[in-house]
């Protein structure tokens, strides 16, 4: 499964000295994920997935967040500078589970 969207990146307030930097999946893919992966979940529920913004790819995982409805994606530091990238710009990004 893949899923495109356009997203504004975000910064989890982890109430500790590190930041971290997501994107929210949209709540009907975010549906078709949990329904499509049923109990091939990870630590955390997470999922393995490929993402990519821009000119960067890589491997990491999503994680659901009850609070939204959804999943989330987390952006690290190195594709945010990479692709010239701040919370609260939106990017497209491109998901696709692996390992399912």
């Amino acid at each position: 499964m893949v899923v495109v969207f356009d997203a504004e990146l975000w910064i989890w307030d982890a109430r500790r000295a590190d930041t971290w930097t997501f994107v929210s999946l949209p709540i009907e893919a975010s549906e078709d994920i949990r329904d499509l992966a049923g109990g091939a979940r990870r630590g955390f529920g997470s999922l393995r997935v490929r993402v990519t913004v821009g000119g960067s790819t890589w491997k990491t995982s999503i994680f659901p967040d009850s609070a939204r409805g959804g999943y989330v994606l987390p952006i690290k530091r190195a594709v945010r500078t990479a692709e010239a990238l701040d919370p609260g710009d939106t990017a497209t990004v491109t998901v696709e589970l692996i390992d399912l």
